[in-house]
């Protein structure tokens, strides 16, 4: 509580990045250098100009819209029903809509964090409804969600101490952590999807939708960092799960590696994970599947099309990994 309050204050109060972290134990200059993540993998082809004229093997523009639909589909539900205590209207989620399984509305106790969490909330449904409305008649209807198995399973897989426990909606504290869960894989994924794009208006909008979804990654980033354990590491630990999938398991922790301690004895913070030229990663459209699906890479790799968060998979053409 007297963290939550001391956030609170310190939010309220406009304090600089600089300020911020300082306040938190760090400085400005301690975010990590880690290697570069992949961003060749074999989802990655070469998109044909127009959104529906693509050669097979090819991903159109709509196709990749649609894949970033599916994402936001799942942050504005999120979001909305923690907030909101409600979903998205029936006006957002398309003519033949998957049902939604858990979230309800947290009882937030900080006005800061419900204020953030509510300017997030309505950033995600207006990138739901830019995307639907670009696409048209192209648009694919929200998928089937399920924030009880999803985040529960998430739980085990990351090996969090409440386990099959974790559920974001139970207070303000673990919200943050399944905030943290979403943010991250957006910008990746907007940042994997800009080569792909050929209309460079929808480009520039891409790029815009992931500098928002970064702004909200710092804020909660930043909002972890300080509140320290045990959500700190929750969300490390769940870094580590997504790396598992698709990058190194460091590169998007929040509490780093490198160097061995930071400022005041405290532990070195990334609130910006990038690599060595503070260039943001990207992931694949691989790499994202395996994470919403919570499923790992077998060996021998085999394709995966459902699970976690999607039970019945993504809509739209870029549902299933191709190893």
């Amino acid at each position: 509580m007297e963290k939550l309050e001391k956030l609170d204050k310190l939010l309220r109060n406009g304090v600089s990045r600089r300020t911020f972290l300082a306040g938190a134990g760090v400085s400005a200059g301690t975010a990590a250098v880690a290697t570069l993540a992949a961003g060749c993998g074999s989802s990655k082809v070469t998109a044909t100009p127009g959104p529906t004229t693509a050669p097979v093997g090819s991903f159109t523009d709509a196709d990749i819209l649609n894949f970033a639909l599916n994402l936001e589909y799942l942050e504005a539900e999120f979001y909305s029903r923690a907030v909101f205590g409600t979903g998205l209207s029936s006006a957002d989620i398309g003519g033949s809509p998957g049902a939604v399984t858990g979230g309800a509305q947290v009882s937030f106790i900080t006005p800061t964090l419900l204020a953030y969490a509510t300017e997030i909330a309505n950033d995600e449904i207006a990138h739901v409804r830019f995307l639907r409305s670009a696409l048209g008649s192209a648009a694919v209807s929200r998928p089937a969600i399920d924030f009880t198995n999803g985040f529960a399973a998430l739980g085990t897989a990351a090996k969090l101490a409440i386990g099959a426990g974790f559920n974001p909606f139970l207070g303000e504290a673990i919200f943050l952590v399944g905030a943290f869960t979403f943010e991250d894989v957006g910008v990746t994924a907007y940042h994997g999807a800009a080569g792909l794009i050929t209309n460079k208006t929808y480009l520039g909008a891409a790029a815009g939708i992931m500098a928002t979804e970064a702004y909200h990654a710092a804020l909660l980033r930043s909002s972890l960092s300080y509140l320290g354990n045990p959500y700190l590491t929750y969300a490390d630990q769940i870094s580590a799960a997504r790396g598992a999938v698709s990058m190194s398991a460091s590169a998007t922790a929040i509490t780093a590696e490198v160097p061995p301690s930071g400022p005041m004895g405290g532990p070195p913070i990334t609130i910006v994970p990038a690599d060595a030229n503070s260039i943001a990663f990207d992931r694949t459209t691989d790499e994202v599947l395996r994470i919403v699906y919570l499923t790992a890479q077998t060996t021998p790799a085999a394709p995966v099309g459902k699970g976690g968060f999607f039970p019945n998979g993504l809509n739209g053409t870029i549902t299933l990994t191709t190893t």
